[in-house]
């Protein structure tokens, strides 16, 4: 989705804060747009790029480096912050973690996650790497909603060398959640089919003590809860979020909370 690049006089930074969001593993912006749209209505500019080997087919994901999806959030949060004083970062699923290893290594403003994935729960996952030779793809996890007719127009099938790739950035992840320092707001799903509560725990004894700002349980929606029932929670209590840190920052003596 693209943004609007709103600039001061001289090429200055916009006042208007900027959100990245960034979409989950084998998905695509779908998921993110009405969150984008609905934080633009609240008045952010936003940005939600297509990841690498994403929106086209399944097979493209093959061969892909987790790096390049760090490489990508970082080029995308890079091209906002060139334009905006304060850059704030979603994320869905993968998306989450890959927001908080971003604000490990960016000055991100805050974070605001939905249903993030920091374990792949299955046993095999450790072992990925050799059986991404034997068999290429799996059954998908997509479309966990409880809304019916939704469709997150994720991949129909997962490739095996690509939940290797998976495995390794969550892994990259929980080793670097104690250098976030950005406030972060979690929302939870209390059914989710795809990441299990270990994420969760590893997210809570991860992050340093007050890091975690909020904690919302999502009562109505599973796993891709901004396209379920939900939605609007998350949508409004984001932006009622990232308001308040903004807020926090232009009120501060050195510009930040």
């Amino acid at each position: 989705m693209s943004h609007d690049v709103h600039q001061g006089a001289a090429g200055q930074p916009a006042r208007k804060p900027a959100v990245l969001l960034i979409h989950g593993f084998t998905g695509s912006r779908t998921a993110m747009l009405p969150w984008a749209q609905a934080l633009e209505s609240a008045g952010f500019d936003t940005l939600c790029p297509v990841l690498p080997g994403h929106e086209t087919s399944w097979q493209d994901m093959i061969g892909r480096n987790f790096s390049e999806w760090i490489l990508a959030t970082e080029q995308s949060f890079d091209e906002l912050e060139a334009t905006h004083e304060q850059v704030f970062v979603a994320g869905l699923s993968m998306g989450g973690a890959l927001a908080l290893h971003l604000a490990t290594r960016r000055n991100v403003a805050g974070v605001s996650l939905v249903n993030p994935g920091l374990v792949v729960d299955s046993p095999l996952a450790p072992y990925t790497k050799y059986l991404r030779r034997m068999v290429r793809s799996v059954a998908p996890i997509s479309n966990d909603i409880a809304k019916r007719g939704a469709d997150e127009k994720a991949y129909g099938r997962t490739p095996v060398a690509a939940v290797h790739q998976l495995y390794q950035l969550f892994a990259q992840t929980r080793s670097r959640l104690g250098l976030v320092t950005a406030p972060v707001q979690l929302f939870r799903s209390t059914v989710d089919n795809v990441v299990s509560d270990a994420s969760v725990h590893a997210l809570t004894e991860g992050l340093n003590p007050g890091t975690l700002a909020e904690h919302h349980q999502l009562l109505h929606s599973k796993h891709v809860a901004t396209l379920d029932y939900d939605a609007a929670q998350i949508f409004e209590e984001s932006a009622r979020f990232f308001h308040h840190l903004a807020a926090q920052a232009t009120h501060s003596p050195k510009g930040r909370p």
